[in-house]
């Protein structure tokens, strides 16, 4: 089967790697280390609350992402009514490097890889967060775009327009959990883009994919079939 890209690349935090669970775990430790109330840090509150609130702390001016980690962790947890103690200001940060991939993720990319695709990353993220992210991940990737490099963050451009750059014309898929930071940009700049919609949303202002898929197990199957 001729492949019908060359390069595949991937959002990384909530595409490849549980990042809600790696959130709601480390304020959970947080909580737990300063006996503040467990109740204030409960999964789908704090989930919802930092959804809300790093759009809009990415958006203000360009942070590094470490910064924008504590500064969305301050707003949060101000929000659900308790505190983050003195010292404990880079906590996210710290908790990132164990954040685990999904079970399928591991497998998908050792099927893309074994039949022939460059894989790349385009990550809102700073460097040496993503190199201990990369440890959990059994592939190397052609193509790393961060945060850092460019200095914005999705759905600001700056990623797309240097991995196209990087690409240099060879046929190119984006893969993504997130609607809002990457489809919805990577559509605006005519760049395929597959929707792998872990969580069953609903497309929004018209914008649609050019596949949605409900995991990266159909993503495989459909780009590298058995």
């Amino acid at each position: 089967m001729k492949r019908p890209f060359d390069i595949v690349t991937f959002d990384c935090y909530g595409t490849l790697v549980d990042w809600e669970s790696g959130i709601a775990g480390a304020f959970a430790g947080l909580a737990e280390r300063s006996n503040q109330a467990a109740a204030m840090v409960e999964r789908e509150k704090v989930l919802a609350a930092y959804a809300e609130r790093e759009p809009l702390v990415q958006a203000e001016r360009y942070r590094t992402y470490r910064e924008v980690l504590a500064e969305t962790a301050r707003r949060v947890a101000s929000a659900l009514g308790f505190e983050v103690p003195a010292g404990e200001e880079d906590f996210l940060a710290a908790s990132l490097a164990g954040w685990r991939p999904f079970s399928d993720t591991g497998p998908a990319l050792r099927r893309l890889a074994a039949a022939g695709y460059g894989l790349g990353i385009l990550s809102n993220v700073d460097e040496d967060l993503l190199r201990a992210t990369r440890r959990h991940l059994p592939v190397e990737f052609d193509l790393i775009v961060t945060a850092q490099q460019v200095g914005t963050y999705k759905p600001a451009p700056g990623h797309f327009h240097e991995a196209r750059r990087q690409v240099a014309g060879r046929p190119w898929l984006h893969a993504a959990q997130s609607f809002f930071h990457d489809v919805v940009p990577a559509r605006a700049l005519g760049i395929p883009v597959a929707w792998v919609n872990r969580k069953g949303e609903s497309a929004a202002g018209g914008v649609r994919a050019d596949r949605e898929l409900r995991d990266l197990t159909e993503l495989a199957d459909w780009l590298a079939p058995r």
